[in-house]
């Protein structure tokens, strides 16, 4: 028996009605407002090539680790949902097939954001009006294929139907953005920037690390293998990436380790990890020098810093070989920044031509580290609860436990860093219920007055956002 889908207009608002009512008004006077997404994973080419998609299995299930992480945590094969192969191995192509396997098993994402993240595009996006499962599967592929076939479903007409104002992927240095090029020229007036991701020419653990460095010397003309060469050819990457609109870095470093060692010690690492396999020592000092090296050009161009640390990338051994990085087998591990940030910190933590944005997966240092820090150094900013806690509970531990220490105002809003197009605006969303609830009770308590609490919310949601990523 089929059921109705619905969102509730209160959804995730306080149960308290006088705390909700308070929600409620924060909430529409900031629903509205233009989405900033500063970070996130999306592919240039849909905007470049502004194709259609080619069915609701391509744009909701196999881009999106959220997804096949859990039903493959359920003995769900990736091949039947057809993630593709590292050896181009057979893998299920019938998108009406992968897309009943999902729907059969959609009762697991109960009480999950990516159940919340999903009913709002089957309901908002769609129109959709029955909740999915193995009997409405086909129903909600028909609605959702045929829609897919019109011009108003292309990337670009979503972008603008959902008011996205600026959206940024992320790249590689060795990626020669051509598609931004693409988008740049194409006389489109949506905003896609590019952000620089080096880690596979920072980290010496990362695979094909020195053939990413013969990569990097074709394409700046460098001697890579010199110190000086190398960190030329890092910042004539960084100057390509600014030409394309880049306004930020990432880095997806395994620990917030940084060092800033003398000259001699630094290059005489280099020539250790660049000519032969690194100890693990070496690797991680190497990656901690790195990371200052990188404030360094930072504070020469402008760029901001984001540091995304605290991952066991790829734990699954049998994923990683079988269909290669990101595919949902990432794992939080207990993160140190006091220690770890400190020779940075030393260096540049009072500078404000540095912004570094840090984000963790260890919530137990939310209060105990990262807001003190923030709460102190100039030149650091909190991220938003990131990835396993981009979810209702987690926006408000996140809130609960930074905002006694660090305020507000150390902190840069909300981005979605999704792969997966749609849920953007679904997550945006989310956020903006959340920090409006958490607002709502400041001012039921008596802890700032509500005129208060719509200035932050508008900050919340957009103002602290395109100050941080100098949108």
């Amino acid at each position: 028996m089929t059921q109705p889908l619905r969102l509730h207009p209160d959804r995730l608002f306080p149960a308290d009605a006088g705390t909700r009512a308070v929600a409620r008004r924060l909430y529409d006077a900031v629903k509205d407002l233009p989405i900033i997404s500063p970070h996130g994973h999306t592919d240039p080419s849909w905007f470049a090539l502004n194709q259609a998609f080619a069915n609701p299995a391509e744009l909701l299930i196999t881009p999106d680790h959220y997804v096949f992480r859990m039903l493959y945590s359920q003995g769900m094969a990736m091949e039947d949902l057809g993630v593709p192969r590292v050896d181009g191995g057979p893998v299920e192509t019938d998108p009406r097939k992968i897309w009943r396997r999902f729907a059969e098993n959609y009762h697991l994402f109960r009480g999950t954001p990516s159940r919340l993240w999903h009913d709002w595009v089957y309901a908002e996006v769609f129109g959709l009006d029955v909740r999915l499962s193995g009997e409405t599967a086909d129903h909600y592929y028909d609605v959702i294929d045929a829609a897919l076939k019109t011009d108003g479903f292309r990337p670009r007409a979503l972008f603008e139907r959902y008011n996205i104002e600026v959206l940024t992927t992320t790249e590689s240095p060795l990626d020669t953005l051509d598609h931004h090029k693409t988008i740049a020229s194409s006389g489109w007036k949506g905003r896609v920037l590019t952000a620089f991701r080096p880690d596979l020419v920072l980290d010496p653990d990362y695979e094909g690390f020195r053939d990413n460095l013969h990569s990097l010397a074709d394409l700046t003309g460098r001697d890579v293998m010199s110190w000086d060469g190398y960190l030329q050819a890092l910042r004539d990457r960084r100057a390509f990436f600014i030409e394309r609109g880049a306004t930020s870095t990432d880095h997806g470093h395994p620990t917030a380790f940084t060092a800033d060692l003398p000259r001699g010690e630094a290059e005489a690492l280099f020539r250790r990890v660049s000519t032969a396999s690194a100890t693990a020592a070496d690797a991680e000092l190497f990656r901690g020098q790195m990371l200052t090296e990188m404030a360094a050009m930072s504070v020469e161009d402008g760029l901001v810093m984001q540091l995304h640390p605290g991952s066991f990338r790829n734990h699954s051994a049998t994923v990683f070989d079988r269909f290669g990085r990101d595919k949902g087998c990432d794992i939080p591990t207990p993160t140190d920044y006091v220690r770890a940030l400190k020779p940075l910190l030393d260096r540049f933590g009072a500078d404000r031509r540095l912004s570094l944005i840090v984000f963790t997966l260890d919530e137990t240092s939310y209060s105990r580290e990262l807001a003190p820090l923030a709460g102190h150094y100039p030149a650091l900013k909190l991220g938003p609860s990131w990835w396993f806690h981009d979810s209702p509970e987690g926006m408000r531990r996140f809130r609960e436990q930074v905002t006694e220490t660090a305020g507000f105002y150390n902190t840069v809003g909300f981005n979605d860093d999704t792969r997966a197009f749609l849920s953007i605006p679904a997550r945006h969303d989310v956020a903006r219920r959340m920090d409006c609830s958490f607002l709502a009770r400041l001012v039921v308590e008596h802890r700032i007055e509500e005129d208060e609490a719509h200035e932050v919310a508008h900050a919340l949601t957009y103002g602290l956002v395109k100050a941080a990523y100098k949108l």
